[in-house]
């Protein structure tokens, strides 16, 4: 099936991005073996794993991204160098550069999903009949775009990883040739009854961020909800990657840098889109 004149930009623009950022080659072993498999085709390998939620063993060969195997050991040395970090900061900085980042205010929420055989950061979701599940936590913008994510298991409280979720968010450059500092932290952030504790509210204001928490007992939900619909679109953004539907990955190392490209090729889309 061809592809659509977006998602081939998609592709072109995110490989610009995360090209240089790639770790050289290491040196063949010698001769005979396999030749290497090329870092955009180990890439694209990736990305159709992240978006029809296959099995590694089950990429299809005929994509030309060699085998599974090879895709997953990619994703991992990329992450063991800290590739998927960086490229999701200098999409973050490209935004800002287009000024498409809105740092009024920020919205944070959790969702949980199912695990096909437990593994790391992995528990019994209360939503889903005490089922194996992870729960992914995001933080956006006004706008909805991610700026962070965590991951956690499913019986972890939303609340919990509330000051992680923040402390870890990474540093956004400003415009270029303009004064100021960069930007890590929205200057009020907008969350439901899961984040009513004192020790969440007392964190913002620590940290000079307007506080907007809905209550329990007091709040309808649906007064926040006219703000806080951003976020809402943005996990639904983040489930269109059936990965994160059944999480097939028993480890941490594998799912987290899954969890990082998603929420980056959601933020290229978004700077195509200005881009065209």
């Amino acid at each position: 099936m061809a592809k659509s004149k977006q998602q081939r930009l998609v592709e072109d623009r995110l490989w610009e991005l995360i090209e240089p950022l790639i770790p050289p080659r290491p040196p063949a072993r010698g001769p005979g073996g396999r030749p290497r498999i090329e870092d955009r085709a180990a890439l694209e390998g990736i990305l159709f794993v992240l978006d029809t939620g296959c099995r590694w063993r089950d990429l299809p060969p005929e994509l030309g991204c060699g085998s599974g195997h090879t895709a997953w050991r990619r994703l991992r040395e990329w992450q063991d160098a800290g590739v998927w970090d960086r490229l999701h900061r200098l999409v973050l900085d490209e935004l800002s550069e287009a000024q498409l980042l809105d740092w009024s205010r920020g919205c944070i929420d959790a969702v949980s999903g199912a695990v096909e055989k437990g593994g790391e950061l992995t528990g019994p979701n209360p939503t889903d009949r005490g089922k194996a599940g992870s729960k992914y936590h995001l933080l956006c913008d006004a706008n909805g775009l991610p700026l962070h994510a965590l991951l956690s298991a499913a019986n972890t409280h939303d609340s919990k990883l509330f000051e992680p979720l923040l402390e870890t968010n990474p540093t956004v450059r400003g415009h270029r040739g303009r004064p100021g500092r960069p930007q890590r932290r929205p200057a009020k952030l907008h969350a439901d009854k899961g984040y009513d504790y004192r020790r969440c509210r007392q964190y913002l204001h620590r940290r000079g961020i307007k506080v907007r928490i809905a209550r329990r007992g007091i709040e309808d939900k649906t007064k926040l909800g006219r703000v806080r619909w951003v976020i809402e679109r943005t996990i639904s953004w983040l489930l269109r990657f059936k990965r994160f539907g059944l999480r097939y990955d028993r480890t941490e190392r594998t799912t987290l840098p899954l969890l990082t490209l998603a929420c980056t090729v959601i933020n290229v889309r978004r700077l195509i889109k200005t881009e065209l």
